[in-house]
């Protein structure tokens, strides 16, 4: 099987957006994205992008693709989050995903990051597994809380 893992482009940004609505479908959530490939070119290749996106490409298709940005702790410094790492449904297995997440984190290792995050659904037991296997923590006493727009509305109307 023959692909390449690169950087995306803004160009690619069209196929990126359908990955990651195969993931929010993949996620029982398939009406979550609202995001366009418009915006994702807007906020990743832009003045200040606001993420580094690896793509894996088989004969001038995306079919797979890894989304990373930074953070910062305060315990050790600069870090980066893995918010995405999709590969299309017919090619899981295939080792495109590792090749992925090997992308990363040899990125992290030439940015001398501190360490890499990303959250997993607690349903999703083969990726658990997997990132066991490469050695992360998969952390299972740590809850992940976020606000959504609403939130942040109600919270601020509120105090």
């Amino acid at each position: 099987m023959n692909y390449l893992i690169r950087k995306s482009t803004p160009n690619d940004m069209p196929q990126v957006l359908d990955l990651i609505k195969e993931l929010a479908t993949f996620e029982k959530e398939p009406d979550a994205v609202i995001i366009t490939a418009d915006y994702l070119v807007k906020e990743g290749f832009g003045k200040d992008p606001q993420f580094t996106c690896f793509v894996a490409e088989m004969e001038d298709e995306i079919v797979g693709m890894a989304l990373i940005y930074y953070r910062f702790s305060t315990w050790k410094g600069k870090a980066i989050h893995l918010e995405d790492l999709i590969v299309k449904d017919k090619l899981r297995g295939s080792g495109i995903g590792k090749a992925l997440y090997t992308r990363v984190i040899q990125y992290a290792a030439e940015k001398k990051v501190k360490r890499i995050e990303w959250a997993v659904l607690n349903w999703n037991i083969g990726a658990i597994k997997f990132y066991e296997r490469s050695g992360a923590n998969v952390m299972k006493d740590w809850y992940i809380a976020q606000m959504d727009e609403k939130g942040i509305r109600n919270y601020l109307a509120e105090n």
